[in-house]
């Protein structure tokens, strides 16, 4: 790089406790009609429109000649008023969203995404960018470190300095971490993973590098080897009550709750050290499957506006049947305690009837209305294009196999993918359905029409028949009951009265967060928001509402007080029966040898040749 690039930020933590961060922006030759600068509204992998230009408290721009008018054009660009160049821009970005999607800054550490700190020069976008992370001058901050995979030009590693990018496009797909956090590394494929903690924990990191390395090695031999990417970094913020990721080109960044992390002395995959590794898995497997194959609508990414794709239910739908797949290939769980989660998972998607009105299609190209911005009828109107996609990847991997006699699996259909597109070039509208048709000699459209642009229940249990596996469906045992297990209530007892709601807590009373098709509450006339007091004359709270309607039979009628904002309500209400919607996968114990062998081989991902 040169001494004086063309477009270079200087990002400093100004001011910690009120969680400021000062950007300046010099633009060596802005365009003679007028620079316009320009923050992205999106960030790829998140497809809402969030707006990171709220965020900017005070903006101001100079050259050498002195100040330069800024005009705002819309709500995330500027137009400088022309001038001789360099152009400076200064901005103060205020840092207080503790998520993996925007900014965070304290005095205990200081996380951005670029696409929340770095104008664009439009017009300029493709080349080289550089920036300086400046320490803060806060002294509860000293002995702050850096860690992003952004290439460094100086500093030293793990150090503040000056980092470069090809383009503005992979400037903003490194987010940085600063702070005094714990770092561990391993090698998987001969390749470092950096492993960065920002919060208190007890994490057990020897187990967490001995359980993480398997899973990144059978990512990676699965695609072929080498690594696309010659060093990867998690970075982990550890909170009381977290849970979520964002894949990047080299790193992802995730939360979760300090709980979930494997402690020392403790032996067994809890649940929540599960959910943490199969979100490890989940974020790694983009580094394929939307970071490099994406879809040809984000072939380059517009992050001025909404970018519309009906393939989400490839990009995570399939990977979301890899994440916890992964976890088994990799030998951290058995085959039981998978079967558990994808029970779950389709317990997820039985429990909406929004599955029966859109398609996984519809469900992609409205992530942005939809999918990200759920109300209280979201179960009734829609389906999850990561729950339904991860289910629809199995009926594929299963169905390829049955009808090629083994010789194809969806393994063989990402590898194709990753041959044809992982230049980033983009995947067509029908590109995931037309190779794999090609992969399997075998016209696919009939299924693609039934299971991504249908809305009717996928096969399931015809296709788990195949490998000797039973759907069973039965109602649920309770409200704290997410599937997974074919455990039912004791037989001679009456079906338990259900109220078909699904409940908040407000201040510990019992709100309304959804109101179900079909179901009782409804046909009372109650509605979601709705705060029910009263069941059958006894007063009911958030943790107690549904096990109390469940105590009646179905078919009970009973008084209902709630209120309506500040209005009483007083209704009769007859309890329907729990639907069988909870769903489990079990292992038939007298399934033949080769039925077993060929469950074997679906769960390694081997084909017979």
């Amino acid at each position: 790089m040169t001494s004086s690039p063309a477009l270079h930020y200087r990002v400093r933590p100004a001011d910690p406790a009120a969680h400021l961060f000062d950007v300046t922006f010099t633009v060596a030759h802005p365009d003679a009609d007028g620079q316009v600068l320009r923050l992205p509204c999106w960030i790829p992998g998140s497809y809402m429109v969030r707006e990171f230009a709220k965020n900017i408290v005070t903006i101001a721009a100079r050259s050498d000649a002195g100040p330069v008018a800024l005009t705002k054009v819309d709500k995330d660009t500027w137009r400088a008023a022309p001038c001789d160049g360099p152009l400076v821009v200064s901005y103060t970005v205020y840092a207080w969203d503790l998520s993996v999607r925007m900014a965070h800054l304290d005095r205990t550490h200081g996380f951005f995404n670029g696409t929340s700190m770095f104008l664009a020069a439009v017009g300029q976008e493709h080349g080289p960018h550089t920036v300086d992370l400046d320490p803060p001058d806060d002294a509860a901050c000293a002995g702050w470190q850096v860690a992003t995979t952004l290439p460094r030009v100086s500093g030293d590693a793990w150090g503040f300095g000056r980092f470069e990018a090809a383009d503005h496009d992979e400037l903003v797909d490194h987010p940085v971490e600063m702070g005094t956090f714990d770092r561990v590394t391993f090698e998987a494929c001969g390749v470092p993973h950096h492993v960065v903690f920002t919060g208190r924990h007890r994490c057990d990191t020897a187990r967490l590098c001995r359980d993480l390395t398997p899973i990144c090695e059978q990512h990676i031999r699965m695609f072929g080897e080498p690594a696309p990417v010659p060093a990867y970094l998690f970075l982990v913020m550890v909170t009381g009550d977290g849970y979520g990721g964002l894949e990047h080109r080299a790193s992802t960044a995730l939360i979760c709750k300090r709980d979930d992390l494997p402690q020392e002395g403790v032996s067994e995959v809890t649940d929540g050290y599960r959910s943490f590794l199969g979100l490890c898995s989940h974020e790694y497997f983009h580094t394929w499957n939307v970071k490099r194959i994406k879809p040809r609508a984000f072939a380059p990414y517009d992050l001025s506006r909404e970018g519309y794709t009906t393939l989400l239910w490839a990009f995570e739908g399939i990977t979301s049947y890899y994440d916890d797949l992964g976890l088994l290939r990799a030998a951290r769980i058995d085959t039981a305690a998978w079967l558990e989660l994808v029970g779950q998972t389709l317990t997820r998607v039985l429990r909406g009837s929004g599955r029966l009105k859109q398609s996984l299609s519809d469900s992609s190209f409205d992530a942005w209305t939809k999918f990200y911005r759920q109300d209280e009828n979201a179960p009734n109107a829609i389906v999850s294009y990561y729950a339904k996609g991860a289910i629809a990847a199995l009926a594929l991997d299963l169905h390829l196999r049955r009808v090629t006699a083994e010789r194809v699996c969806l393994d063989d259909v990402m590898r194709v993918l990753w041959a044809r597109y992982g230049d980033g070039s983009g995947v067509p509208e029908g590109g995931v359905e037309a190779v794999a048709s090609e992969v399997a000699g075998v016209d696919l459209s009939p299924f693609f029409d039934a299971t991504v642009r249908g809305t009717d229940d996928l096969p399931l249990a015809d296709l788990l028949a195949d490998v000797g596996i039973d759907l069973v469906l039965r109602p649920a045992n309770g409200a704290s009951d997410k599937g997974g297990s074919a455990a039912t209530r004791r037989k001679g007892l009456p079906d338990p009265g259900d109220l078909g709601v699904t409940v908040a807590s407000q201040g510990g009373n019992a709100r309304l967060k959804h109101v179900h098709d079909e179901g009782a509450a409804r046909a009372a006339g109650l509605s979601a928001d709705d705060v029910v007091i009263a069941l059958d004359g006894l007063k009911v709270g958030a943790s107690d509402l549904v096990d109390r309607a469940a105590s009646y039979a179905a078919g009970t009628t009973l008084t209902v007080h709630a209120f309506r904002r500040d209005e009483l309500l007083v209704t009769e209400v007859t309890l329907g029966a729990r639907p069988a919607t909870t769903a489990a996968l079990v292992l038939r114990d007298d399934a033949p040898d080769d039925v077993v062998a060929r469950r074997d081989r679906w769960l390694a991902g081997t084909t017979v040749r």
